[in-house]
């Protein structure tokens, strides 16, 4: 039977305490498609109940036996790839194809990354007579967004099974049907009860409930920077740990010899990738002061020939963005840019002129902004670029790290040397030079109100983990 009305608490489906629902809109037509159950306080407290009776027995487990259940649940989430993936197409708008190969692939991919990081991770060395042992913090709680449902859910799952944790998890209430299929494969792995419970809701019932809650030993939180503020001050007055990916104004460095049109053309589209809504994507394009109408012009081409449209429809490539408040949000910021002078080269306001509903944005670029404009310091979320120029390398790399955020940063040139040189200098928690493949084993996070903590491979094990010496312990 379907559990969109129901929790997954203690090893088993259960009813609410309450009777309060929240319907889950399918952003393509605005219309609701079905409703969940909206937990409360006293549901997280079943949940977090649970956990505790089962962390003693889940905490002392050996390596080999969590490795075997990581396995299970990759085997038991291979079964369900194909519903994974309809499920976030309709939930949050990604394009069926970008919904199989991106988003459902996301979650695969962190789970073999977890057990490939585990398989290697050491728990415990000697350090003269003291023994170092690293071992399970506890329950964690966990806040996924709804922009990379898989990735952020099983990004702290795998990790936090791979350390002896048990969880409590609260998805997005906007795109929450992908993590109830994950509830079910985690049940069909045969994950034991307790380890991992699941509780819908919002962020201002569960959300606050989890961050505040004296049985939760450390909060994994993915989400805005303001969200992410009000975790932490929730959190403090337990002293539990408190990881934090938050929000993105990711810098793109184009230097001069780059390969430039490649490396635009590669920068709009990762920008507009997702619909833009990836707290990692490089929103502001960095270029040289004497080719920055070339790089106009570049991107206009590419924003231009960028297919906007159904989910459901093969040869679409951006969906809508996820719901009606994201939508007049970026609708707004684009109206701002307009306002303050920058140059509208693609895209601007409205939906696209064949698309009557649902919540889709044209793809947009703006060039001649300043680092002062709002278009470059606010996360917009959505498919607008930024397009900067610059005259010299310093300026590119102040203009860069001239940002609250520190979550991301990229850089292109054919000179390997110059392009490390640079990366060395920005302010965030990674750099991509030249466009690199997916590392899920390179650290994960943020600098400044990008957040704190790292997630992927065995950083995000260590995540869910204590310290303890043992001194005296012996040779």
């Amino acid at each position: 039977m379907p559990h969109e009305l129901q929790f997954y608490i203690d090893g088993a489906w259960v009813q609410p305490l309450g009777s309060a629902t929240l319907e889950v809109i399918d952003p393509s037509t605005e219309e609701a498609f079905t409703q969940i159950a909206a937990g409360s306080a006293a549901d997280v407290d079943r949940a977090v109940d649970a956990a505790r009776r089962a962390f003693p027995a889940f905490a002392a487990t050996t390596k080999a036996d969590r490795l075997a259940l990581l396995r299970r649940v990759l085997e038991a989430y291979n079964a369900r790839y194909e519903d994974i993936a309809r499920a976030v197409s309709q939930e949050m708008g990604a394009p069926i194809a970008f919904a199989r190969e991106a988003q459902a692939f996301a979650g695969q991919a962190h789970l073999a990354a977890a057990i490939e990081a585990l398989e290697g991770f050491e728990f415990e060395h000697q350090r003269g007579t003291t023994r170092i042992v690293r071992e399970a913090i506890g329950v964690a709680g966990m806040i996924t967004p709804w922009n990379w449902p898989l990735n952020q859910i099983v990004c702290k799952v795998a990790p936090a099974l791979a350390a002896g944790c048990t969880m409590v998890l609260k998805p997005s209430e906007i795109a929450p049907v992908s993590g109830i299929i994950f509830a079910e494969v985690m049940h069909a792995a045969g994950v034991p009860n307790g380890v991992f419970n699941l509780v819908n809701g919002t962020g201002e019932d569960v959300g606050r409930a989890i961050s505040s809650h004296p049985g939760i030993d450390m909060v994994s939180f993915t989400g805005s920077t303001r969200a992410g503020v009000d975790v932490a001050k929730l959190a403090a007055d337990t002293v539990k740990r408190v990881s934090q990916e938050l929000g993105g104004k990711s810098p793109n460095i184009i230097l001069p010899d780059a390969d430039f049109e490649s490396a635009v053309r590669t920068g709009v589209s990762s920008c507009f990738a997702n619909s833009g809504q990836s707290c990692d994507a490089p929103t502001r394009m960095l270029v040289p002061f004497d080719r920055h109408e070339e790089a106009l012009a570049i991107a206009r081409s590419v924003a231009e020939a960028t297919i906007v449209g159904d989910p459901r429809v093969a040869g679409t490539m951006l969906g809508p963005v996820v719901s009606r408040a994201q939508f007049d949000k970026i609708q707004r910021l684009i109206e701002t840019g307009i306002a303050e002078g920058a140059e509208l080269v693609a895209g601007g306001p409205g939906r696209p002129a064949d698309l009557n509903r649902g919540y889709y944005v044209k793809p947009t670029v703006f060039g001649h902004v300043r680092p002062e404009m709002t278009i470059a310091r606010e996360e917009i979320f959505g498919p607008v670029l930024a397009i900067m120029p610059y005259r010299e390398e310093d300026e590119a790399i102040r203009i860069a790290n001239d940002t609250p955020y520190g979550l991301a940063a990229y850089v292109q040139s054919q000179d390997i040397e110059r392009a490390r040189r640079v990366a060395r200098q920005l302010r965030a928690g990674t750099v991509n030079i030249n466009y690199p493949d997916w590392d899920l084993h390179a650290p994960f996070g943020g600098y400044k109100q990008s957040g704190n903590g790292r997630e992927y491979g065995a950083y995000g094990i260590e995540e869910f983990l204590e310290t303890k010496g043992i001194v005296g312990f012996g040779g």
